[in-house]
């Protein structure tokens, strides 16, 4: 019997390639870097199945260059807005994401961001670094307290809510936005639902975990920010484009907000002009889940969807299940 043919479009954990080589023929985009378009509608050309990332923008051009027989198209992420899920349902093919594994990862990556940016860890760090340090001094790196704060959270989800757990240990008071009320983790956290100009006008640390929608692109720009407080840090681990860049490097500059942590970006790899410049930013690269136990469930979850699908069977993770009626 013809094993099926799988691509994945970047490198993921060998082991669980290494699993789904048991099953199939599997061969993986050899280069260290996300595919260009044209190269990526050259893979998937004739394969039973393709294992994508965020940066693989999966549409109607990919799935018919991919060929009536592809069955899925598996992404190795909890978010799914590269993907096209009407023009994937009308041609039959099943779309999968790995939800849950990376949320725990995700929400204390967010603590380390709001963290960092509160003491100045990246800053000061730069500085000894650089040789500067000369001894300690009363007013070097002064940065803002967490404890006893207001903690607001965009979105009590999955990631949300774990975040919002861990402001217990540091005293803090919870106010958050979400699109129903969670009573029930009001009671147990002793959180507040608030309105979003609420959530603005009185958080100290404000967290987004929201999904990328069209009613949450630019969830916080230039109006948004003027309505926070001077002392306000923002922190963002979800998706770059909740938050328009470039306003947040006005008001980043002029002191209209205090300070930011971002994991994300509006349009990855590239960085609003002028972001990395400013001190008063902590930036890293997309890596909120990217512990090993999170990478391997990841790529579990991935791979077993696809081995369970090329089988006939429905995967765990659908995420356009009415291709399964």
């Amino acid at each position: 019997m013809l094993k099926s043919n799988v691509y994945i479009t970047r490198m993921i954990p060998q082991e669980t390639i290494d699993a789904l080589r048991q099953f199939h023929d599997v061969e993986v985009n050899p280069y260290d870097r996300a595919l260009t378009r044209d190269e990526l509608l050259q893979q998937v050309r004739g394969r039973d199945a393709v294992i994508t990332l965020l940066t693989d923008k999966v549409d109607g051009e990919v799935l018919d260059a991919a060929g009536p027989q592809c069955k899925i198209f598996a992404n190795y992420a909890v978010g799914f807005n590269n993907f096209d899920l009407k023009a994937a349902t009308q041609r039959g093919v099943i779309m999968t994401n790995t939800p849950g594994v990376l949320d725990d990862a995700t929400a204390t990556h967010a603590w380390a961001l709001l963290l960092a940016t509160a003491r100045r860890i990246s800053e000061s760090e730069r500085y000894v670094r650089a040789g500067q340090w000369h001894g300690w001094a009363p007013m070097a790196f002064i940065g803002q307290d967490v404890d006893h704060k207001t903690l607001g959270i965009a979105g009590l989800g999955r990631i949300g809510s774990k975040f919002a757990r861990k402001a217990a240990a540091f005293d803090m008071k919870v106010i958050y936005t979400n699109a129903v009320r969670e009573p029930e983790f009001e009671r147990q956290y002793g959180a507040t639902f608030v309105d979003k100009a609420t959530l603005l006008r009185e958080s100290d640390f404000l967290s987004l975990h929201l999904p990328l929608l069209p009613d949450t692109h630019h969830y916080i720009g230039a109006k948004e920010l003027a309505s926070m407080k001077p002392t306000a840090v923002l922190i963002n681990a979800a998706r770059g484009p909740l938050i328009d860049e470039q306003a947040l490097v006005a008001a980043l500059r002029n002191k209209v907000i205090w300070g930011a942590g971002l994991d994300v970006f509006e349009e990855e790899p590239n960085i609003a002009a002028g972001l990395a410049e400013l001190d008063n930013v902590v930036i890293v690269p997309h890596i909120a889940s990217a512990t090993i136990q999170t990478r391997l469930a990841m790529g579990k979850i991935a791979t077993d969807n696809v081995i369970s699908v090329l089988k006939g069977e429905p995967p765990h993770t659908c995420i356009n299940p009415e291709v399964l009626k």
